[in-house]
């Protein structure tokens, strides 16, 4: 599923990594991530992890990458959130809002 958003490739801002930890798969996680990115006007993609965590690559403005970075804490309703490691990230990061499997 591929949402799209405003922010295009050659848009200023920077982009993050975020692992998330905890009952964060089976849960409407990856859906929820990206609407939420999408409302926020991010471009990147959220996947679930083979160990049970989520990761999601993030670029926009700096302002939508911290609410975002602390929705990630909270999650939909029937997660269980843990841990949020953020880190900066360099590598490229395409257009839209892509849900990986």
């Amino acid at each position: 599923m591929k949402l799209r958003s405003t922010v295009g490739s050659g848009s200023n801002g920077r982009a993050i990594r975020c692992i998330v930890a905890g009952r964060v798969q089976g849960v409407y996680f990856r859906a929820a991530a990206a609407e939420r990115a999408v409302a926020l006007e991010l471009r990147g993609w959220v996947r679930n992890l083979p160990d049970g965590r989520i990761e999601t690559v993030a670029a926009g403005s700096t302002d939508a990458l911290i609410e975002f970075a602390a929705w990630l804490w909270q999650g939909p309703p029937a997660a269980r959130v843990d841990s949020v490691q953020v880190e900066d990230w360099s590598d490229e990061v395409p257009d839209g809002f892509d849900v990986q499997r």
